[in-house]
């Protein structure tokens, strides 16, 4: 009888346990379901409270023209996205939507030049290598007067750039001012740009100089292709330089990272409140640049994002050397949605370096740090009324090929008119305006790059 007893008492606590539990899960169910009803109904209460404020905005605000829906509800959406007080997540206008498309897929049908508002209207800094421009051979410094015959003269940049776009194979004429009197007509026919992504350049001493500029879906061939020149060039040493590289996609970066490091290796993860959105990426490949090649990378504070990434996978496996400033520290992802003509941005995820490091807001510091020299006060005066009077740009129109002579009469003058900024300094600046008049300008430049000065030099020392 014990035993029986023991026995029912235990079925009885099975029972009963079981019964409890199934009354805890049918309360936790009712309860989940109740609480997303209950933020369902919050949501829809604050949408509703969000239309009854559009309505009668629309229907009673005195001035009629600026209660039109368009602008009420773009304002409504710039609102949403400013509130997360995140500078990268933004509405965007359709000009936004489309300059960042232009800037993201790297291509974009035009004539190829960089323009700029100059002394005489807008000015050419300088066409890009290869484009209709360049062969149809526009100039540096060639003023254009006006575009399919209408004057430049009251349009704006955007204006003008937004003329000199179009369908690829659609000509466009310009009238071109060339010096001080030379003006003539040409004609270019459109064409698909590609936005210069990558330069590269051998250096003195077999050393490979490649200069990634943003992560477009051409980047990863122009990184290639200059890997396949310093080879075929015998390089024995490389510099990396995402200096001013404020980033670009994810799967560009990964895909470049991918030349460096053996297949496996962890380039970046990523990590969100949505778990569709965390990744690892890993390369998949052969490195294309071999383990014996040493890596010299540089950085400085607008080095953001993607370049970022690169750098990060660089430092983690100490596979390269790294000099400059500290970078900028934008460790987010972003997402691009489209709505109606224009859109929005936001950040979805937080990236982490191969060693789970984020760098959000930190930035990576240099092995080595190396800065300009910040100008004092006196010389910051110096340099804005030099700008401002276009003195620089002046010597170089009067001297486009100077001499040492020349150079120093110049840097004299300056210094007996009050101008107290130091003689290399100025001789920078004198380069920086001679490179901006040449249609292909050097690469790099090693006269006056200190960081790259020292990249070379650590490079020596292996």
């Amino acid at each position: 009888m014990v035993t029986m007893d023991k026995n029912i008492k235990e079925k009885l606590l099975l029972i009963v346990i079981t019964l409890v539990s199934l009354i805890v899960l049918i309360f936790l169910a009712v309860f989940s379901r109740l609480f997303l009803q209950s933020r369902d109904m919050n949501l829809e209460h604050r949408i509703e409270d969000i239309r009854d404020v559009l309505l009668f905005v629309r229907g009673n605000y005195v001035d009629e023209e600026k209660v039109k829906l368009d602008i009420l509800a773009e304002g409504a959406l710039k609102g949403i996205l400013d509130a997360l007080d995140d500078p990268y997540s933004a509405y965007l206008t359709e000009e936004e939507m489309m300059d960042m498309e232009e800037t993201t897929t790297g291509s974009f049908g035009g004539v190829g030049l960089y323009i700029l508002e100059g002394e005489k209207g807008v000015e050419v800094a300088r066409p890009i290598p290869g484009t209709p421009a360049y062969k149809a051979g526009i100039n540096a410094g060639d003023i254009i007067i006006s575009i399919e015959g209408e004057t430049t003269v009251d349009l704006g940049i955007d204006d003008v750039v937004g003329r000199l776009k179009g369908e690829p194979g659609t000509p466009v004429k310009l009238t071109i001012l060339r010096g001080e009197s030379t003006v003539f007509d040409v004609t270019v026919v459109r064409a698909m740009i590609e936005l210069p992504t990558v330069k590269k350049a051998m250096m003195p001493d077999h050393i490979g100089y490649m200069q990634i500029l943003q992560f477009t879906p051409h980047t990863l061939e122009r990184v290639e292709e200059a890997i396949s020149f310093f080879r075929g060039n015998n390089y024995s040493a490389l510099v990396v330089d995402v200096r001013s590289n404020p980033g670009g996609l994810l799967s560009s970066v990964v895909d470049v990272a991918d030349l460096f490091f053996p297949a496996g290796s962890i380039i970046v993860s990523t990590k969100s409140r949505n778990p569709l959105e965390n990744e690892v990426y890993k390369a998949e490949k052969a490195a294309m640049v071999d383990e014996s090649i040493p890596i010299v990378v540089l950085i400085d504070k607008y080095s953001a994002s993607a370049a970022e990434i690169l750098t990060g996978a660089f430092r983690d496996y100490d596979r390269a050397y790294i000099i400059g400033e500290k970078s900028y520290g934008k460790g987010s992802v972003q997402q691009v949605r489209y709505i109606g003509d224009g859109g929005f941005r936001l950040t979805v995820a937080k990236y982490y370096t191969p060693q789970n490091v984020s760098i959000d807001g930190i930035g990576i510091e240099p092995d080595k740090t190396i800065e300009e020299e910040k100008l004092s006060d006196r010389e910051e005066k110096s340099l804005e009324a030099l700008l401002e009077d276009d003195k620089i740009a002046e010597f170089v129109r009067e001297f486009p090929v100077p001499t040492e002579t020349q150079i120093d009469s110049f840097i004299s003058t300056l210094k007996r008119e009050g101008v107290v900024l130091r003689e290399r300094y100025v001789r920078g600046l004198i380069r920086k305006e001679l490179n901006r008049t040449l249609n292909d300008p050097p690469v790099y430049d090693l006269d006056f790059d200190l960081v790259l000065q020292e990249a070379v030099s650590y490079i020596k020392s292996l």
